[in-house]
C-alpha cells in the first residue's frame, strides 16, 4: 500500500471518530436522550480517538494505529455487549441493574436493528479495521 493510500484509510479513521462523537452529542444535547452507563464507556473510548487520531493524521503519526485498535477493539466488545443487551432476551433477562437509564432501552431502532449501540459498534469496528491496515503497513514499510 502506497503512503498516500495509507493516510487516506488512517483520515476515514479519524472521519468515522469525528462523525461518531458528534452523533453522540447530538442524540444526548439535541435530542435530549440522556446515555445510560455502558454509552458512557462507550463515549470514553471513542471521544479520545477524535484527538488521537486526529494529531496522528496530521503529524503523519502511524505507530498511534496501535494505541487506537486497542482502544477500538474494547469499544467493539462494549458496544456488542450493549447491542446484545437490547436485542437478545437472554442478555437482557440476566441484567441485574443499569443506573438510572436502563441500558435495554431503545431511544433509535431505524429498520428494526439499528440502534445507538449499533452505531458505535459500526464505528468501532470501522476505526479497528482502518487501524489494523494502518498498523501493518506502518510495520512493513520499516
Amino acid at each position: 500500500m502506497s503512503r498516500g493510500r495509507r493516510e487516506e484509510v488512517w483520515f476515514f479513521a479519524w472521519a468515522v471518530s469525528v462523525v461518531a462523537t458528534l452523533g453522540s452529542l447530538y442524540f444526548s444535547e439535541i435530542k435530549g436522550y440522556e446515555p445510560c452507563e455502558l454509552c458512557w464507556y462507550q463515549r470514553i473510548l471513542m471521544y479520545p480517538m477524535t484527538v488521537l487520531i486526529g494529531i496522528a493524521v496530521a503529524r503523519k503519526d502511524y505507530r498511534m494505529s496501535l494505541y487506537t485498535a486497542v482502544l477500538s477493539g474494547i469499544g467493539m466488545c462494549v458496544s456488542l455487549y450493549h447491542y446484545c443487551l437490547q436485542k437478545l432476551a437472554f442478555f437482557s433477562d440476566r441484567l441485574p441493574a443499569c443506573g438510572r437509564i436502563p441500558c435495554t432501552a431503545e431511544y433509535i431502532n431505524w429498520f428494526g436493528f439499528i440502534t445507538i449501540p449499533f452505531l458505535a459498534l459500526t464505528a468501532f469496528v470501522l476505526i479497528f479495521i482502518s487501524s489494523l491496515i494502518v498498523w501493518k503497513q506502518a510495520r512493513a514499510s520499516h
